[in-house]
C-alpha cells in the first residue's frame, strides 16, 4: 500500500508541475532519488510517461483511461451535445459534473465565443459546497450523505462568497430542493456566477448537474434568475425523460 501512495504522489506531482526531473520530484515528495527514478522508469516501461533529456511528463495513455468516465452512464452521451448546444446558444461556458468522493468534478465543459476562460479543467476536482453544480447536486443526498462530505472536506473558503457555515449550507440547499435550481454568486472565483442544474437518474438519485457560467457584469437579473434557469431546466428535462423511457 505504501509503493501504491508514492506511485501516485508522483503521477500527481508530475501533472502539477507539467513536467519534472527526477531530483526535483524526489525533494517535493521528501523520497529517495533512487525510488522516484524507480517508479518513472517502471512507468516509462508501461508507456504511461514520456521522457525528454531528463524531463518526464504525463503522457497521454493517462487520456486514453481517464475518458473512460464518459462510458460510466449511459446518459454521458446524450449530455456532450446538450452542453456543446447550451454554450453555442449562450456564448458563455457550459459543463456537465458530477460528484466522486466528495468532490465536483467536470466532465464535460464547452466555451462560447464570449465565455470567460478559467482554470477549471475537465477532471479537476473543486470544493462541492464552493460551486452551484456542486450545491445542486448536494440538495439531491441525504442529510447523512451531506454530513459524511462535510465532515471528510470541511467548508473551506475560496472566496469571501464562499458557504463556510454549515447551517447557511443546508439552509440554501433547502431553497434548492424546492426550486430545483441553484446558483453560485462569486463564491469560487471571483467576479463569476453560475446557475446549475441536478440530472436526477430514474431511482431518484442524482447524476450530476448541468450548469453556465460567466461574468457578473452580464450574469445579472433576469437573465441570470429566470431565462438561464429556465433553459436549463428545459433541457435537463430532456435528459432525465430520455433516462426514464430508453
Amino acid at each position: 500500500m505504501k509503493t501504491t501512495h508514492k506511485l501516485f504522489r508522483i503521477i500527481e506531482e508530475l501533472r502539477d508541475r507539467n513536467g519534472a526531473r527526477v531530483s526535483e520530484l524526489a525533494t517535493e515528495l521528501e523520497l529517495p532519488k533512487s525510488t522516484v527514478h524507480r517508479h518513472l522508469k517502471t512507468l516509462e516501461e508501461r508507456e504511461y510517461v514520456m521522457k525528454t533529456g531528463d524531463l518526464y511528463y504525463i503522457g497521454s495513455r493517462f487520456l486514453y483511461i481517464g475518458m473512460g468516465v464518459n462510458n460510466r452512464h449511459e446518459a454521458f452521451a446524450q449530455i456532450e451535445p446538450k452542453v456543446k448546444a447550451l454554450a453555442s446558444e449562450t456564448d458563455e461556458r457550459a459543463q456537465f459534473m458530477i460528484e466522486e468522493h466528495g468532490y465536483l468534478v467536470y466532465i464535460y465543459r464547452e466555451t462560447g465565443e464570449h465565455a470567460v476562460q478559467t482554470n477549471t479543467q475537465l477532471g479537476k476536482r473543486m470544493p462541492i459546497h464552493a460551486t452551484s453544480g456542486g450545491k445542486a447536486i448536494l440538495a439531491q443526498l441525504t442529510d447523512d450523505q451531506i454530513a459524511r462530505i462535510i465532515e471528510r472536506h470541511g467548508l473551506p473558503k475560496v472566496t469571501e462568497n464562499t458557504i463556510t457555515d454549515e447551517d447557511e449550507l443546508y439552509d440554501e440547499l433547502r431553497e434548492i430542493r424546492d426550486e430545483g435550481v441553484s446558483f453560485n454568486d462569486q463564491e469560487y472565483i471571483e467576479g463569476l456566477r453560475s446557475v446549475s442544474v441536478p440530472v436526477i437518474k430514474p431511482n431518484g438519485q442524482p447524476l450530476g448537474a448541468i450548469g453556465i457560467s460567466g461574468p457578473q457584469n452580464r450574469f445579472k437579473g433576469e437573465f441570470y434568475r429566470e431565462e438561464l434557469p429556465d433553459k436549463l431546466l428545459g433541457v435537463v428535462n430532456e435528459v432525465e425523460l430520455n433516462m426514464k423511457y430508453q
